[in-house]
């Protein structure tokens, strides 16, 4: 901050006729599961983007989970209490995130006594904070995926996919990626919902379901025929992937409270804050 008080990251004289903020909470939810179910790897690489259209000089206060922690540091138990393990943390419905990253115009010591960021925002669009969840991370899928080798001519395959959100929410382009043996000769598929089609330029089967609402399971059943082919090495059974992207959810449980704006001539001004966890690497093995 520079000696006259003027922040080196906004001007005071910035001047709208509609004064509005607009918070956009992004999570890339990462998983790797066995063929068995057990999860081996899920996290959370998320941010918080802000646009801000805002008159004058600003403070604008924002308050995350009542029970957040950072890391080990387990601020929501009591100084006698250090056993706040991970279950009884999970049990408690709390929210860990690690290696927070913040704007330098946050103030930093609100947030470390009661979760409220505090800070002057840059005019128009930044990167608020920056952060990473490894605890109690809420998969939005479940996949149950049967894959059969019928001998050395065919592989039968049944995928079913769950959505463990609720029911009046949606996800969006979602895309299955199933792959198939590299000497796959054609496909026959049937899906509950969307569209299967064979790339075999990818060695996959792709499967489509443009709007996948919440609590809902659909199925794809397929048969891959297969070329003989003289010393054939047994197949490596790749892990199939999903993508998608799902509005109004955070795998970490990450939730602003509120959003407060406050400035000298007392404008009001319109708030809005919208949630969207997409899949980074979210990979199942059969």
């Amino acid at each position: 901050m520079q000696a006259t008080g003027a922040l080196s990251w906004r001007r005071a004289d910035i001047k709208y006729r509609k004064n509005e903020a607009f918070v956009d909470v992004i999570e890339d939810v990462n998983l790797l599961m066995s063929a068995t179910g057990t999860v081996l790897r899920a996290d959370v690489n998320g941010q918080i983007v802000m646009r801000a259209y805002l008159s004058g000089t600003p403070e604008c206060k924002f308050g995350l989970n009542d029970r957040l922690t950072l890391g080990e540091d387990s601020l929501s138990t009591p100084s006698g209490n250090r056993a706040g393990t991970k279950a009884t943390r999970a049990a408690a419905g709390s929210v860990t995130l690690e290696d927070c990253q913040f704007h330098q115009c946050v103030k930093l010591g609100k947030f470390d006594t009661d979760r409220i960021i505090s800070f002057v925002p840059p005019d128009g669009e930044f990167e608020l904070m920056r952060y990473r969840a490894t605890e109690n991370v809420n998969l939005p899928f479940k996949v149950h995926a049967i894959v059969n080798e019928v001998g050395k001519t065919k592989v039968e395959y049944s995928i079913a996919i769950r959505a463990n959100y609720g029911s009046k929410l949606f996800a969006t382009n979602v895309v299955v990626r199933i792959p198939t043996p590299l000497n796959t000769a054609n496909i026959s598929s049937r899906t509950s919902q969307g569209k299967a089609k064979y790339e075999p330029e990818h060695n996959n089967i792709v499967w489509k379901i443009p709007r996948f609402t919440g609590q809902s399971e659909y199925v794809l059943s397929a048969e891959a025929t297969l070329t003989s082919m003289t010393n054939q090495k047994a197949w490596s059974r790749p892990p199939l992937s999903l993508s998608f992207s799902l509005l109004m959810f955070t795998s970490s449980g990450l939730l602003v409270r509120y959003l407060k704006v406050f400035e000298k001539s007392n404008y009001s001004s319109v708030k809005w804050v919208r949630y969207m966890t997409r899949a980074g690497n979210y990979e199942i093995r059969f």
